[in-house]
C-alpha cells in the first residue's frame, strides 16, 4: 500500500513538473538588436524580436527604440500592428494630424495600408510592437489602401482600469486590469494590461496554450516553478508559458505588464 502511494505521489509530481517546465524568460538587457527597416540603416529605429520573427509570416512581438526627434516619412505597412509605449513620448497618426504625444503605458493600433507617420520626442523612446502575421514591411505612401480597419490611439490617462470587484480575473486590492483588444476572427486571443501596486506580490496562474507577457513599467521580480531563482526584470523584458504554469511577480514600485493570451488566467 505504501509502495503504491509512493508511486502515485511520484507520478503526480512528475506530471506537475513536466507541465510547469514550459516557460521562457528574456531579460531586456539580453535582447539582440537590429534595424526595424534595414534599408534605411542607422536612420531606422532599432528593433529586437522578443518572440516570433518579424521577417517571416508568423505572429511576432518586438521591441523598437527611437531616438529623440525621430520622425518617419509618410509610409504604410503591409500588415496591422499594435503598439504599447514603454518609455518616452510617441506619436502615430495621419501625416497632417496634430501631434498627440503618448507617454508610457499608452496604446495604439496601426492598420495595414493606411498612410501615417511615427515620431518620438522623449530623451529615450521604447515601445513594444506586436503583429499577428508577417512579414513586417515598410512601403511607400503611394501604395496606400483601405483594409476596412480603423486605427486607435489611447493615451495612458484614458485607459480604463478595473479592480477585483469588476473583473473575475484578478483578486485582492493591489491588482488592476485593462482589456485592450480582442481578435474578431478568434475571440480567444486577447490583450490586457495588468497594474501592480507598490509592494504587491502575486501569483499569475494560466493553462493557456499561448501566454506571453512583457514588462511595460517599472522593474518586477520574477520566478516560477522551472525558473525558481528570482530575476529582476526591467521594462522590455519578456516571459511566456505554454499549458499549466504559475508565474510569481513582485513589485517594489507601481508596475505594469502587458499580456497576450489565448486562454483564461487568474491573478491572486
Amino acid at each position: 500500500m505504501i509502495f503504491r502511494l509512493a508511486i502515485l505521489l511520484f507520478s503526480v509530481y512528475a506530471v506537475s513538473a513536466c507541465a510547469a517546465n514550459n516557460s521562457t524568460l528574456v531579460a531586456a538587457e539580453n535582447v539582440k538588436w537590429g534595424y526595424l527597416n534595414p534599408l534605411r540603416g542607422d536612420k531606422s529605429p532599432a528593433a529586437a524580436n522578443l518572440w516570433g520573427d518579424r521577417s517571416n509570416n508568423v505572429a511576432t512581438g518586438m521591441l523598437v527604440k527611437f531616438k529623440k526627434g525621430f520622425s518617419s516619412p509618410p509610409h504604410i505597412h503591409n500588415i496591422s500592428y499594435r503598439g504599447v509605449v514603454i518609455e518616452g513620448l510617441m506619436h502615430n497618426d495621419d501625416p497632417k494630424a496634430e501631434k498627440l504625444w503618448l507617454p508610457a503605458t499608452s496604446y495604439w493600433t496601426q492598420t495595414a495600408g493606411e498612410n501615417h507617420i511615427t515620431a518620438a520626442n522623449g530623451e529615450s523612446n521604447l515601445i513594444y510592437l506586436e503583429i499577428d502575421s508577417g512579414p513586417y514591411l515598410v512601403k511607400p505612401a503611394s501604395q496606400q489602401f483601405d483594409n476596412g480597419e480603423r486605427p486607435v490611439n489611447i493615451h495612458a490617462s484614458n485607459i480604463v482600469w478595473l479592480d477585483h470587484t469588476e473583473s473575475s480575473l484578478i483578486s485582492g486590492t493591489k491588482v488592476q486590469i485593462a482589456h485592450l483588444w480582442q481578435k474578431s476572427e478568434n475571440a480567444t486571443i486577447q490583450g490586457y494590461l495588468i497594474k501592480l501596486a507598490a509592494g504587491a506580490k502575486v501569483q499569475l496562474t494560466t493553462q493557456a496554450t499561448e501566454f506571453r507577457s512583457v514588462v511595460i513599467q517599472s522593474n518586477i521580480n520574477y520566478s516560477s516553478l522551472d525558473q525558481p531563482k528570482t530575476t529582476e526584470l526591467a521594462p522590455g523584458s519578456y516571459f511566456s508559458s505554454q499549458g499549466n504554469a504559475s508565474h510569481i511577480l513582485a513589485s517594489r514600485n507601481q508596475s505594469v505588464i502587458y499580456i497576450r493570451t489565448d486562454g483564461l488566467f487568474s491573478i491572486e
